[in-house]
């Protein structure tokens, strides 16, 4: 059964850091890039972070840019989403995706709240 699982998200103040984690499981990982989304209540889901399977591609909106880091360690089938100086206006559900072709997978999602 195919699974991507997010983990740390929650609660943090202005200026704050936070580490989301994202496990994938049954399918080849390494083969996937992987990407983090972050949707808000009447808006569409926006492209936060990008990350091609081997790890030397990656690329970020442009309102994340210098303070959010993607990385992932395909030996554990995770993928991080290291989130500095964050500001109310990180705040959102964060989600993670791993696609391959044809195949595309997604998790359910984290809530991230910025609020002091």
């Amino acid at each position: 059964q195919v699974q991507l699982v997010e983990s740390g998200g929650g609660l943090v103040q202005p200026g704050g850091s936070l580490r989301l984690s994202c496990a994938g499981s049954g399918f080849t990982f390494r083969n996937y890039a992987v990407n983090w989304y972050r949707q808000t209540p009447g808006k569409e889901r926006e492209l936060v972070a990008t990350m091609s399977s081997t790890g030397g591609n990656t690329n970020y909106a442009n309102s994340v840019k210098g303070r959010f880091t993607i990385t992932r360690d395909s030996a554990k089938n995770t993928v991080y989403l290291q989130m500095n100086s964050l500001t109310p206006e990180d705040t959102a559900v964060y989600y993670c995706n791993a696609h391959w072709f044809d195949n595309n997978y997604w998790g359910q999602g984290t809530q991230v709240t910025v609020s002091s």
